[in-house]
């Protein structure tokens, strides 16, 4: 996923990104970092598993 589609999954999500990244338990600072664009030094591409499972909520799970 681009940067641009996470912000807009979590925007989608309507959730913060302190809830999106306790939703993916990770922390919010990993949530800004994959939201950056790809040429800042601190960006970060999502783990195959964040990917997962926002396309999971995406399509209706939700969590516990």
């Amino acid at each position: 996923m681009t940067p641009q589609q996470i912000k807009q999954a979590r925007n989608t999500l309507g959730l913060s990104v302190a809830e999106f990244a306790a939703w993916l338990e990770t922390d919010p600072q990993t949530v800004r970092r994959m939201e950056m664009t790809p040429d800042k030094s601190t960006a970060r591409k999502p783990a195959v598993r964040m990917v997962q499972l926002i396309k999971a909520y995406l399509s209706g799970y939700l969590p516990d």
